[in-house]
């Protein structure tokens, strides 16, 4: 029991010399329970938009043993991305938001490159190769539910892990072992009756506690949404233009939460951008400012579908002519969203540039956004008309 016992020590103080900031031990058996109800979302259509995220990755990333043959403890860890407040903004003109996640280096490289140190540092330990797998969250496994398993964590009604320590400003990793660990038990805390992240939702993603329709969450839409952005979220994403923090800026859980000591995350290099700049990136500039940046995985075109959409939030008529220019863009989808945000902006450069690009626009989908962006651009300017 004490070899047990002192391993079990070793492994965590391992853990945290690599700079995780939160390490629990669960064991290796299957999440029976999370696999029904995660297969029960995506029957239910809560998981569109990822067409990755297949019942076939559900089960075998429940199943330690089928990524593990002999697995029998799972070190999970967590690292805390939790920075101050973001740069100031710029004074050239409006700016967007950025997830805090993204605000500094890809952390899937430093996280998976701590985890193979780690395997690495016990097998040396033990005199043997130790069995070892390690995930982040694009691997197949439930990170969550390790998390909560091994005692690092609860779930919060925004589907959010959360800590006592670091809120849910954290990372989550795993390390499947073949080493005869004793589990941590779970956290004996909930959410009680706060409903705040559920209230502050502006797009209602969050549709009951515990439950996220993917297709309405703003960090889907931004991100992993490849098409349009459906117009009746457009005007509730606000200035957002890779993912979203609203719900986890309300949670009471994270007003204490510690801030990280992660000099991989202190870069600071996409916190605030200037939305035109971003929507007249060339694709030498996206590779140059997201080499090695989370943010990179909205892609270039993704990028600036999302700034379009936040200068029309804006109202700032000083964004009329970028997206006006936007409307001879090779991408359809900057095309439309551009004109979009001209609907919402009007005025009579915005009228007269939508005029002309869509007596020349082959592509019907960004003809009908030209065609009701002009409506509403009319509508406005009879509206100030009629005020006056």
């Amino acid at each position: 029991m004490g070899a047990v016992s002192n391993l079990k020590s070793r492994v965590k103080e391992c853990a945290l010399e690599l700079g995780f900031d939160l390490v629990g031990i669960a064991s290796a058996e299957a999440f029976s329970d999370h696999q029904a109800v995660t297969l029960k979302r995506i029957a239910d259509g809560l998981m569109d938009g990822l067409p990755w995220f297949t019942e076939s990755r559900v089960r075998r990333g429940c199943d330690p043993q089928a990524l593990l043959p002999g697995a029998r403890s799972i070190v999970t860890v967590g690292m805390s991305y939790n920075l101050r407040d973001a740069e100031g903004p710029a004074d050239t003109g409006p700016t967007g938001k950025v997830a805090r996640y993204a605000w500094g280096d890809d952390y899937h490289q430093v996280m998976k490159s701590r985890l193979r140190t780690l395997a690495d540092q016990l097998s040396a330990d033990l005199g043997r190769e130790l069995g070892a797998r390690w995930y982040v969250d694009d691997g197949p496994m439930l990170d969550r539910a390790v998390a909560e398993r091994g005692g690092i964590g609860w779930f919060g009604k925004n589907t959010n892990v959360l800590t006592r320590s670091h809120g849910s400003w954290v990372f989550l990793g795993q390390l499947i072992t073949d080493l005869d660990l004793e589990p941590d038990p779970p956290l004996k805390k909930t959410c009680g009756s706060c409903v705040r992240c559920i209230d502050a939702c502006p797009t209602g993603a969050i549709v009951a506690p515990y439950v996220i329709d993917n297709a309405r969450c703003i960090s889907h839409l931004t991100i992993e949404n490849r098409g349009p952005i459906p117009r009746e979220y457009r005007p509730l994403m606000y200035d957002w233009v890779f993912g979203c923090d609203i719900c986890q800026d309300v949670c009471p859980v994270n007003v204490k939460a510690a801030y990280t000591k992660e000099q991989a995350f202190q870069k600071r290099r996409f916190t605030s951008p200037d939305l035109i700049g971003l929507l007249r990136m060339n694709d030498e500039e996206f590779r140059e400012r997201f080499r090695n940046s989370p943010a990179k995985r909205a892609k270039r075109t993704g990028l600036r579908r999302n700034a379009c959409v936040a200068l029309g939030n804006a109202g700032d008529p000083g964004a009329v002519p970028a997206l006006v220019e936007a409307l001879r863009d090779n991408e359809p989808l900057v095309r439309g969203h551009a004109a979009w945000a001209l609907g919402r902006l009007g005025g009579e450069n915005a009228t007269r540039g939508l005029e002309a690009s869509l007596e020349q626009e082959a592509d019907p989908g960004v003809a009908e956004e030209m065609e009701l962006a002009l409506a509403e651009a009319r509508d406005r300017e009879q509206a100030e008309v009629s005020g006056a």
